[in-house]
């Protein structure tokens, strides 16, 4: 009798095991976000880490080494994106901050230049994306995979759209941009367009807990 109550026992163990709760391990994790605190209001993105690793990673890496704190949106088209995280200011100019290596692209996603989306910045290299990022204001079918490789989305604005227009709306004009050769290395001041005249200031950039 006791035999067969210890085989009743081990038969039943696999389905008390199965029948367990979901451990928290188990569980997908949550979508990683950044909060930009900007001088004229927050705003929160969601990062699409399944779809862009390497895109993330970067952005998060750039995050937590501090690197957009006090940088600025350099260039603001209103029918077009807000771009930022290159560029601080420095006694009065804006100066562009040093970068790691650029990226592999990830254009190639399936994520699309939609209003709201945030992509990297980047030369007509594909793959020289380093810190400088773009948040859409319109749908920019154009910016797409195969258009030159895709411009890699990586995220969207899930909080604070209405800052997002608020900064897309400052009036801007053309000014002097001192920018690192892409070669050299060497600082090199040329004039810009889209420039805003406000200066538009990330105080911080911080992962959303």
């Amino acid at each position: 009798m006791k035999r067969n109550l210890a085989l009743l026992a081990l038969a039943l163990f696999p389905m008390i095991a199965v029948c367990e709760p979901e451990k928290a391990a188990d569980k997908p994790a949550a979508a990683p976000k950044v909060r930009l605190k900007t001088s004229e209001g927050d705003i929160v993105i969601e990062l699409n880490k399944e779809k862009a690793p390497i895109t993330v990673e970067n952005f998060l890496g750039y995050v937590k080494k501090k690197h957009y704190d006090g940088t600025v949106f350099h260039r603001v088209i209103g029918s077009f994106m807000i771009q930022g995280g290159g560029f601080a200011d420095e006694g009065g100019k804006l100066v562009e901050k040093a970068t790691g290596k650029g990226i592999k692209n990830e254009g190639q996603n399936g994520l699309q230049n939609v209003r709201g989306s945030i992509a990297m910045a980047r030369t007509s290299d594909p793959n020289s994306a380093t810190a400088q990022f773009f948040i859409n204001v319109v749908d920019n079918a154009m910016l797409d995979y195969p258009s030159n490789g895709g411009y890699a989305v990586f995220g969207k604005v899930v909080e604070g759209m209405s800052v997002v227009d608020k900064i897309k709306a400052v009036p801007t004009g053309t000014a002097n941009l001192t920018m690192m050769h892409p070669v050299s290395g060497q600082k090199m001041e040329l004039p810009s367009q889209d420039v805003p005249s406000k200066k538009v200031v990330i105080e911080s950039a911080t992962v959303v807990e």
